[in-house]
Parts: C-alpha cells; sequence; structure tokens
C-alpha cells in the first residue's frame, strides 16, 4: 500500500478525527501533493534499520505539525491560496491547534518505550514552541542577516531535525544516534530555507516575499550590501507587482552576487551535512545521504553548467 495512504488511514483512527470532516479534508488534500517533508522519519527509520510500518505514526505525526504550520504560516502571509479564505480564520486557527494535538496524540503510538516516548514527546514540543517563536519574529521582518538566521533557526530546523529524529528513535536507534540525526535534519532544514528563498525570490509573478517587503536571503543581499545597483533595487522594491519591474529586480540579484551568496550558502551546509552523516553508524545510509543530494541538485547542475 502507497505510503501516503497508510498514513491518510492511521491518522483517521485517531480520536475525534473520525468525526471531524474539515480536519479530514484538510489531511487528504495534502497528502494528494504527497509533501517530500512528511517522507523525512520513514528515511530516518529506514536508515537505522527500521520499517516502513514502524515509521508511519512518527510520519502522521510530522504530517499533522505540518499542516498545522502551514495553516498559520498561510495567514500570517495572507496567502491567497490558504484554507482561511475558504473556511474562515477563526475555523482555520482551531483546525491549526487541532492539527498539533493529533500530532501528539499520533506520536504516543510511534514508541513502544515509555521513557523514548518521553523524550520524542518532549522534543516534539519543543519544535512545536520553537516555530511559534520563529513565526513570531517573521511577522517583524527581519532587517539585517542575523536577524534572519535567528528567524531560520528557530522556525525552520527544529521541524526538520525534529522530523528525522522522531524517524530515528521510532526505527529502534539509540538517544545519541537520533540527537545526530537531528543535527543533520537543522543543518538540511537551513539549506531548504535558502533553497526555498532563492527558488522563490525568482519566481513569476512576485511572492509574498516581494510583495509584503519580506527579506529572504537573497532579496535582504541585494537590498543591504554595497553594490553598483544598489539604489535602483531599493527603489525597486515598492513597485514589484509589476512583471517588468520584477524581472529588472530579479536581474539585479543574479548581477549584484545574491544569488551566488545563496548557493555558496547551500553548498558550505552540504559540505557540513556530508561530515555528519559520514559520523553517523547507520544500517543504510542512502536514505539520508540522497536527502541532501535532493535540494543541492539543482545547485549543482547550475554550477555545471556556468563551468561549462
Amino acid at each position: 500500500m502507497d505510503v501516503y495512504q497508510q498514513s491518510l488511514d492511521f491518522f483517521l483512527s485517531l480520536p475525534v478525527v473520525a468525526g471531524w470532516q474539515d480536519m479530514q479534508d484538510l489531511y487528504r488534500h495534502a497528502a494528494v501533493r504527497r509533501p517530500s517533508h512528511w517522507s523525512l522519519p520513514l528515511r530516518a527509520c529506514q536508515a537505522v534499520g527500521g520499517s516502513l510500518e514502524q515509521a508511519i505514526p512518527a510520519m502522521t505525526a510530522v504530517a499533522c505539525a505540518h499542516i498545522g504550520i502551514l495553516l498559520v504560516d498561510d495567514m500570517l502571509d495572507s496567502d491567497p491560496r490558504g484554507a482561511h479564505h475558504r473556511l474562515g480564520m477563526p475555523l482555520v486557527s482551531d483546525l491549526a491547534c487541532a492539527f498539533q494535538s493529533a500530532a501528539l496524540s499520533a506520536l504516543e503510538r510511534s514508541v513502544d518505550d515509555v521513557t523514548v516516548r518521553g523524550e520524542a514527546a518532549f522534543r516534539f514540543n519543543a519544535m512545536f514552541l520553537s516555530t511559534a517563536w520563529g513565526q513570531f519574529l517573521d511577522v517583524h521582518l527581519p532587517s539585517d542577516e542575523e536577524e534572519y538566521w535567528r528567524v531560520a533557526r528557530a522556525k525552520s530546523s527544529p521541524f526538520f531535525g525534529t522530523s528525522l529524529y522522531l524517524g530515528a528513535l521510532a526505527g529502534g536507534s539509540s538517544l545519541r544516534v537520533a540527537m545526530e540525526v537531528d543535527r543533520l535534519g537543522c543543518v538540511y532544514g537551513e539549506t531548504v530555507q535558502v533553497h526555498d528563498d532563492l527558488h522563490d525570490a525568482m519566481e513569476m509573478p512576485a511572492n509574498p516575499d516581494w510583495l509584503q517587503g519580506r527579506r529572504s536571503l537573497p532579496i535582504l543581499f541585494a537590498a543591504l550590501v554595497r553594490h553598483p545597483h544598489q539604489a535602483r533595487f531599493l527603489e525597486l522594491l515598492s513597485r514589484v507587482e509589476a512583471p517588468e519591474v520584477l524581472q529588472e529586480a530579479q536581474e539585479i540579484l543574479i548581477c549584484c552576487g545574491a544569488v551566488s551568496y545563496c548557493v555558496n550558502h547551500i553548498l558550505l551546509r552540504s559540505q557540513n551535512a556530508q561530515q555528519i552523516l559520514a559520523g553517523l553508524p547507520l544500517t543504510d545510509r542512502e536514505p539520508l545521504a540522497t536527502l541532501m543530494e535532493e535540494v543541492t541538485a539543482p545547485v549543482q547542475t547550475l554550477l555545471a553548467i556556468c563551468q561549462g
């Protein structure tokens, strides 16, 4: 059976969910897109020698957390695709809380050992608190790189680290190994953040980072670092809803070094991840090795084209 279908079936078995149609619909809608983030516990579980069946509760917990976080993010970003436009903010706020609770309910079935399960629950709850803090900081629009990384390490890294941590525990790893897998996940999370920032900055039409004055890493670089086009870039920021203005701003991101700066951050974190991975006593390295390869592959391809 498909792993996403198995996760859905497990989700539907949780208390309250069977009678809550909106929760079921949101989970089904998300599962159809097969989010790669949901598979993180499965990758870690298999890497330490665990099975797909062992990973399903942790995968479902991470899926619930992911849905809840995105529901809040969409409201904070005024994303036109957000469920709050259809269901209303009061109901979606309630659903975001419900998914967080459902995540903890799923986690209760992920590990048999009571002590280890308590460690997993503590770590998962810490992730939720950190993410909420990161969302709060993000609303206040980071104005320099120090603040940018403060947000990224609160809002993004803990989710990815905890997702791998839970999968490793579900697969029977020691707490020490799970902590190292968590560290790998945090590096991966920072890489994903920079990768997504770069993708969003070059997207057409302008996405919320441009329209709401949010400073993603490439936009922050072009706005703050001294370069010949800095003044022009700052002038364009208030008019990027026009396609020709956005295109000019994106061209400045390339020529001023903002794109190269982001690529360098991705490559440095890839090297760090490889060092962590090399020190892990894993049964199968492939699930975690390919995780980093997937997020760095577009950068490697771009470098190969430039060198060719």
